[in-house]
């Protein structure tokens, strides 16, 4: 199975998403085919996702750490699996380094989702300066150590490898670095006894998407700023059919 996830951070209005659906309708999505969809949109428009369910998945961005409680402005894994959510990114880089999430906060966060039996999308990534010091497989492997740590390991879950530096900044990993490091990836998860799929996100766009969707061990793609366009979003899965 191969994943196409669609991460629109903090973008679109109501009126962009209607939009952004209507493109979709022109497109012919292959029955029985081994490729998902899916999208993770901003809390306030969740629910309005709904409809697109049975044909994508509809995701959450972020979760609390905390359970239900005095905590303003947080959002519970009780809450989103009220509203019938697929899944939920925790550890995305910019929660790392923008909100200055620790790999303690990313696991509590995977223990609430877990509580639910909500699918995590767990990202994990080195940051430019770990990747120049060649620090990546250290990073990953703690990342991944401590994030899985007291969690029912038989449980779904969706490991995404960003390397930070390639978010948002154009420049994709090398074929020869993606499958390098998703090689290192799944056998720090074989030695944990698990077989989770591992998606790439970094700069995926329908020019570069075939090659790096094609790539051993790399099961779909976590994809930013071109999940924002109906066409690139759908064009980038359609590699794959």
């Amino acid at each position: 199975m191969k994943y196409i996830i669609g991460n629109w951070k903090m973008n679109k209005t109501a009126g962009e998403i209607v939009e952004f659906t209507r493109g979709l309708k022109k497109y012919k999505f292959p029955k029985n085919s081994n490729v998902i969809f899916g999208l993770a949109v901003p809390y306030v428009y969740l629910l309005g996702m709904s409809k697109l369910q049975g044909h994508f998945l509809i995701g959450a961005q972020n979760v609390s750490s905390h359970e239900n409680g005095a905590y303003t402005g947080e959002i519970s894994a009780e809450m989103l699996a009220d509203v019938g959510l697929d899944f939920c990114i925790v550890g995305h880089s910019e929660r790392r380094h923008l909100f200055n999430e620790s790999n303690a906060d990313v696991n509590n966060k995977l223990k609430r989702l877990q509580e639910y039996d909500m699918l995590p999308i767990l990202c994990i990534g080195e940051t430019l300066e770990e990747f120049e010091a060649n620090k990546t497989k250290s990073v990953l492997s703690e990342q991944i150590k401590s994030a899985l740590d007291g969690l029912d390991l038989k449980k779904e879950m969706i490991i995404a490898y960003e390397p930070v530096w390639a978010i948002g900044t154009g420049k994709s990993a090398s074929a020869e670095i993606i499958k390098d490091t998703t090689a290192f990836i799944k056998d720090e998860l074989n030695a944990l006894k698990v077989d989770y799929p591992i998606l790439y996100g970094g700069s995926v766009n329908p020019a570069n998407a075939s090659e790096i969707l094609h790539i051993e061990n790399v099961d779909g793609a976590l994809i930013g700023g071109a999940s924002l366009d109906s066409d690139k979003f759908v064009q980038i899965g359609s590699c794959l059919y």
